[in-house]
């Protein structure tokens, strides 16, 4: 007859438990995987399915039991764990985003907005369509699989049960937050300095044709302008974007390190 001590059991408990706070808080903030459209109960299922997948390969767990306040405080570390990486991969997203934004506004859609269930607040038209071309090709470069791997790899980096998180690595977060208008003005500035030229053009003739009513023909202008460049810039943009992609999996691998101190 097989028998199970309560230690087997804690045991038992935690290899599993841990590994899944972190990986269900990296679904929830992580792009496509965090995704409003995924229900919760699949979220959930992936996380365990995961957790169980991994737990054999991540070594010996503290020898702390689950309901206990050091358990707890471990599993709230875990949380915060994944929400940071997650973090550091929807900042990417949110850079173009704000490329969108920036481009609508200069080309007069910035009222052509809805409702977006992904980020539960009103976003421009333009915004939206290169999230999902930003999306499209995370795919095709097998950017999920590679977020998965980088993520899976800090628990090597920073282990459950490591001791405090180092103060220093949320520093990490905050400086690469600064990517979201950064790259994102990169990514939109080709399109700003053109549209910008046509409305400072289109100043000039307001003062020197008065007669000519700008507003009826400058709109026209800066939108088909937009829209062709648009369909112009957008294809070459995979490089920047691949790039951006790069730079957010080191990121992570970055604030997993900083996080443990090293």
């Amino acid at each position: 007859m097989i028998s199970v001590d309560i230690d087997q059991l804690y045991t038992w408990i935690n290899a599993f438990l841990w590994p899944f706070f972190r990986i269900l808080a990296l679904m929830m903030t992580a792009p496509l995987l965090g995704e409003s459209a995924i229900p919760g109960q699949v979220k959930l299922g992936f996380a365990a399915i995961v957790a169980v997948a991994i737990a054999p390969a991540l070594g010996p767990m503290p020898d702390v039991p689950t309901g206990s306040f050091a358990g707890i405080w471990i599993a709230l570390q875990q949380v915060f764990i994944g929400l940071a990486l997650g973090l550091t991969m929807r900042i990417v997203f949110a850079a173009v985003q704000t490329a969108g934004e920036f481009i609508g506004l200069q080309m007069g859609l910035s009222f052509a907005s809805f409702f977006d269930p992904a980020t539960g607040a009103n976003t421009a038209v333009l915004a939206r369509i290169m999230n999902v071309v930003a999306m499209l090709l995370f795919l095709a470069l097998n950017g999920h699989l590679l977020m998965l791997g980088g993520f899976l790899r800090t628990f090597d980096i920073l282990p459950v049960g490591h001791g405090a998180l180092d103060p220093n690595g949320w520093g990490v977060l905050l400086e690469w937050s600064s990517q979201v208008m950064v790259s994102g003005m990169l990514l939109a500035l080709p399109l700003i300095i053109v549209l910008l030229t046509i409305n400072l053009s289109l100043g000039i003739l307001n003062r020197t044709a008065q007669q000519l009513s700008v507003f009826a023909v400058g709109f026209p202008i800066s939108l088909m302008t937009g829209l062709v460049l648009l369909a112009i810039v957008l294809p070459q943009s995979t490089p920047f974007l691949s790039r951006l992609f790069s730079d957010g999996l080191n990121t992570m691998s970055k604030l997993a390190q900083a996080l443990a101190g090293l």
